[in-house]
């Protein structure tokens, strides 16, 4: 299901540290109609601690549309709903919450075709390699070859960014996060996609 699968995940603080904001990218290759889906619930996972490598437990971020435009989310006793494709986002009462869905310019720049070239270029070249703890001694005329097909597409000619005017579906979350970090102020963050069981129909 495009609507569910999670190309891009972001995660930022403001510069004096007051919110943090949250970004999931949905639908590679979003067309004019692309929407997010009912049946769908998107998550962020935060974790907290007190220092980096010391993250424990999970506060989460949870959103659900209830139809094609209009969403709910809850983060910690913060909730949101309404129409999120405002640019300025749609806010909980406090404002510690603020939410913004809609379509959005792919943020993955990369010429994927001169990149395909350049794996296979290793492939081939792979029964000829010998290693030394599990990494590729290659010689000079090989290492320059990949570095220029790294430069360039199939054919030769110079990169360009292949996901350029392609677009995603973005839901954007920003949060204060004292609503999330539980245990401490270092935060770790993943995101999921789940069935959503209130959607009538969902299995």
């Amino acid at each position: 299901d495009p609507a569910a699968d999670i190309s891009d995940v972001f995660a930022w603080m403001n510069a004096d540290a007051s919110r943090l904001n949250l970004v999931a990218n949905v639908f590679y290759s979003a067309g004019p109609t692309a929407a997010f889906s009912p049946a769908v619930q998107y998550a962020f996972h935060v974790g907290s601690g007190a220092a980096y490598g010391d993250v424990a437990d999970e506060a989460l971020v949870l959103c659900q549309f209830y139809d094609t435009n209009r969403i709910e989310c809850w983060a910690g006793e913060e909730y949101v709903e309404g129409d999120p494709s405002d640019p300025a986002g749609i806010a909980s009462d406090s404002g510690r919450l603020r939410v913004f869905a809609g379509l959005r310019d792919d943020p993955f720049f990369m010429e994927f075709d001169g990149f395909n070239e350049t794996v296979a270029m290793v492939v081939a070249a792979a029964p000829s390699l010998s290693f030394v703890d599990g990494c590729p001694t290659l010689d000079t005329d090989t290492q320059q070859a990949l570095v220029a097909q790294l430069q360039s597409n199939a054919e030769g000619a110079p990169a360009s960014d292949t996901f350029g005017g392609s677009n995603v579906l973005s839901l954007v979350v920003q949060v204060d996060p004292e609503l999330l970090s539980v245990n401490g102020p270092v935060l770790s963050v993943w995101a999921s996609t789940h069935a959503n069981p209130s959607f009538v129909g969902a299995p």
